[in-house]
């Protein structure tokens, strides 16, 4: 692949879209062409599940479903959007990614990670991202920081959910530390995106 992908993970409130809308813009101003995206979503089916799994509209949703849904529409978004584009050169900037299966059907709902390995090995045949940025708030800040809007279908879980979600996260991290990097999120907005780009800035250089 001639291109390079960076995913950003992290609980509720961790503020991840601002700065992957932040991060995508830095990228520009260095001269990269870069495709945005998000999990799950992306592509119109990948959108649709999105839809299925986030709506709160009564429909049981069953953890094993939840997790292959996730996966399902992963295998899409890979062939469809992210692999062309990193083999025409183009950076892909992910709001979540294989990282969130592990922390939210393996660590919140306590599924055993070993099927969540299987499907990885699977779907993804070894595919990595080449960065992945953890953006880390504590649970109880995170959700002051959302309290405002409405919840969809997974943010309804209580808090004991997120700490386990928060806790898998964190030891995916230390289990990985060459590829994540964990960035304090508490911070304000300007310190984080310095701290993001100051990672990113190394991936540019080895470009």
């Amino acid at each position: 692949m001639l291109g390079k992908m960076i995913t950003l993970e992290g609980v509720e409130g961790a503020g991840k879209s601002t700065q992957l809308v932040m991060l995508v813009d830095y990228l520009r101003q260095h001269g990269v062409s870069v495709v945005s995206t998000r999990e799950p979503g992306g592509t119109l089916l990948g959108e649709k599940i999105r839809g299925i799994l986030l709506n709160d509209d009564g429909v049981c949703i069953s953890d094993e479903s939840e997790l292959l849904l996730m996966f399902t529409a992963r295998q899409q978004h890979l062939q469809e959007v992210i692999k062309p584009a990193l083999a025409k050169g183009q950076w892909v900037v992910c709001d979540r990614f294989i990282d969130a299966s592990y922390a939210y059907q393996s660590g919140g709902r306590g599924m055993d990670q070993h099927r969540v390995q299987r499907l990885e090995d699977w779907v993804l045949a070894g595919f990595k991202p080449d960065l992945t940025l953890l953006l880390d708030v504590p649970v109880s800040a995170g959700f002051s920081r959302i309290q405002n809007r409405g919840k969809d279908r997974i943010e309804q879980e209580n808090s004991a959910f997120f700490e386990r979600v928060r806790r898998t996260y964190l030891q995916r991290a230390e289990s990985d530390y060459s590829r994540i990097k964990v960035i304090d999120s508490s911070q304000p907005v300007d310190v984080v995106a310095n701290a993001i780009q100051s990672c990113v800035d190394a991936l540019i250089a080895l470009s």
